[in-house]
């Protein structure tokens, strides 16, 4: 792992085929998350660009920060984002879920300028149910065990992957995971979504309950040039569920878009 300094912290960041052909990627992930989610994409086995996956401020190796749930922390893991865009060089950024809005807050606020941008999992409005946002307060086990139910994380996840997702959730945290869950719902920039001018993808599993396609179809239609994709056999999860597919998918965006 390396850092970069920025805003009084230090971020961490997985910095994989630094010498690859093709633009550098960067991979946001999402709540509860860390840059593990993409090891799929960043691993031997993904694509050959450059890649790069950041663990936002409190996951991961990041340090934290001490914000609000809403505007404040979405803003700081904007930081997170565009400080590490900028140390790598970044030409196309990829955010999952709370990662997706991280995106759009990072392009809406004018903090980096990438060439493409592609939302997976995602959507310009993330309201979270009130049960979920209850228990994340009294029942963190709860939550966890309910999200890796079926076509929740993922369509039909095996044990093994289940299990390493469920831990992941554990090492970042309940405070963590339920600030980012509250920022997630007081996120909602479908009347700003005509300020995102660059090329763009929006990719979701065909069986994401979480962010459904509905929420993809809508960012296809509003956004000012974006591509639409559905990974079969998958949910919210669609990189660790069906990795092939979605990272052809993207590949094909990224060289159609990019040449």
């Amino acid at each position: 792992m390396e850092t970069v300094s920025h805003d009084g912290r230090e971020t961490a960041y997985r910095l994989a085929r630094p010498e690859g052909a093709g633009p550098t990627t960067l991979y946001v992930h999402g709540s509860g998350g860390n840059h593990r989610l993409w090891a799929n994409q960043y691993g031997p086995d993904g694509p050959a660009h450059p890649a790069v996956a950041v663990d936002l401020s409190g996951h991961g190796e990041s340090e934290d920060v001490d914000t609000e749930p809403g505007a404040a922390t979405m803003s700081a893991y904007a930081e997170d984002v565009a400080a590490v865009a900028e140390e790598t060089d970044a030409s196309v950024l990829v955010g999952n879920s709370l990662g997706g809005a991280v995106l759009f807050r990072t392009l809406l606020d004018g903090r980096y300028e990438p060439e493409a941008a592609v939302f997976a999992g995602t959507g310009a409005k993330l309201a979270v149910h009130e049960r979920i946002r209850n228990l994340l307060e009294t029942d963190y086990e709860t939550v966890i065990e309910f999200l890796h139910e079926d076509s929740r994380l993922f369509y039909r996840g095996d044990e093994t992957t289940i299990e390493r997702s469920a831990d992941a959730m554990r090492d970042a945290g309940q405070a963590v995971t339920r600030r980012d869950y509250l920022s997630c719902h007081t996120f909602d920039v479908r009347d700003e979504l005509d300020g995102i001018t660059v090329p763009a993808l929006a990719i979701v599993g065909e069986h994401d309950n979480l962010t459904p396609p509905a929420y993809h179809e809508y960012l296809a239609d509003r956004l000012p040039d974006c591509d639409l994709a559905e990974v079969a056999n998958a949910a919210h999860l669609a990189m660790i569920e069906q990795p092939a597919v979605f990272n052809t998918t993207v590949e094909e965006f990224i060289d159609g878009t990019l040449g």
